[in-house]
């Protein structure tokens, strides 16, 4: 059923009902250090007042040097933030969707107390006209706010197969809302198909010993439609932890596989140590990476869980499984000892 096995400890202090100052701060400690690894890449601005105004911008593809140019020249008629000092700090952000991660974002320069704020600024990107094309551009105008939560003023969205490129003139669009694909930071990221299973301590066989602790199987068994990061395809392989451990025993991988958007890994993971009452509090997270020599991009994952929002009592950012990822892992629980099939979408966590 798979062509390799890991198998590795579900620990840490779960057992203690009155933990010590001391071991409730490592416990802590664990669960920052978790949220912080992932959802750093996906943390956005926050606060946000009604869309108004316009941006004028152009876009250009530098062939000779292969890159992306966002011209950004001004807005007009921003909303204003603070309505007491009846001001506004307005920068411009941009991101290429749905590959948020990857390219990252690029960013004007802040001008202070304005609404028809100008920059006459270019934010480029080295990239493959071919994988520009399947990406849209998200441009977005935001307030600084260095002592607090930075507002959002506005955006546009930009569909760039389906854009003219012979228009490099600067245009004024006008900004809008914010839009689902923004907020998600990804339309659609791919498929991946696992069973799950969950083996009771002492259930298999008259031994009260076997196994003395109870086991949670996971068994990857394929992804497909890949985003597609490079012409020559994705080299992807997939992580995966039982939060809230973060340890080195926790860490497990699957075997890269080259040059695929539909990867079949046929990988299966065993993690023991794990008690009954461990389902309601701990989360298994699969994450899907791209695989290149400096750093690793991250494609998209899923967590399974019940998504209380809540980890032994304390509260956490990665106990959010959806809907579908909660019944996956609820039907599990159901049925011991035996696998339960899932096909659940990737999301960006």
């Amino acid at each position: 059923e798979s062509d390799t096995a890991s198998e590795i400890s579900f620990q840490f202090n779960r057992h203690k009902k009155t933990p010590s100052i001391g071991s409730h701060s490592s416990d802590m400690a664990s669960v920052s250090s978790v949220s912080g690894s992932v959802l750093s890449v996906y943390s956005g601005d926050f606060g946000s007042v009604d869309a108004q105004g316009t941006v004028e911008f152009a876009l250009d593809y530098d062939e000779k040097n292969r890159e992306f140019q966002v011209h950004v020249s001004q807005c007009k008629d921003l909303a204003v933030v603070d309505e007491k000092k009846g001001r506004s700090d307005p920068y411009v952000k941009t991101y290429l969707l749905p590959d948020k991660a990857r390219m990252g974002k690029r960013k004007t320069s802040v001008k202070k107390r304005t609404v028809n704020p100008i920059y006459n600024e270019v934010l480029r990107y080295k990239i493959e006209k071919m994988v520009l094309l399947i990406q849209k551009l998200n441009l977005s105008v935001w307030h600084n706010d260095p002592l607090g939560r930075n507002s959002f003023l506005g955006e546009i969205e930009i569909d760039l197969a389906s854009w003219d490129w012979s228009n490099r003139k600067l245009n004024w669009y006008p900004l809008k809302p914010r839009s689902l694909s923004a907020v998600n930071g990804v339309d659609h990221r791919g498929v991946m198909s696992l069973s799950i299973k969950y083996v009771p301590p002492g259930s298999l066989g008259k031994c009260p010993k076997n196994p003395p602790s109870g086991e949670v199987h996971i068994w990857v068994k394929d992804v497909k439609d890949l985003l597609q990061l490079r012409p020559s395809g994705v080299d992807s392989f997939v992580k995966c932890y039982v939060l809230p451990d973060t340890s080195k025993k926790s860490y497990q991988k699957t075997r890269v596989i080259k040059r695929d958007t539909n990867p079949v890994f046929n990988h299966t993971i065993v993690y023991d140590g794990f008690h009954t009452e461990d389902l309601k509090d701990a989360c298994v997270e699969l994450t899907v990476w791209d695989h290149e020599k400096l750093t690793n991009h991250f494609l998209g994952g899923i967590r399974l869980g019940l998504g209380t929002g809540l980890s032994y009592g304390i509260a956490v950012d990665w106990m959010d499984s959806t809907q579908e990822e909660v019944a996956f892992w609820q039907e599990m629980m159901l049925a011991a000892n035996e696998w339960i099939e899932g096909l659940l979408p990737l999301r960006s966590l």
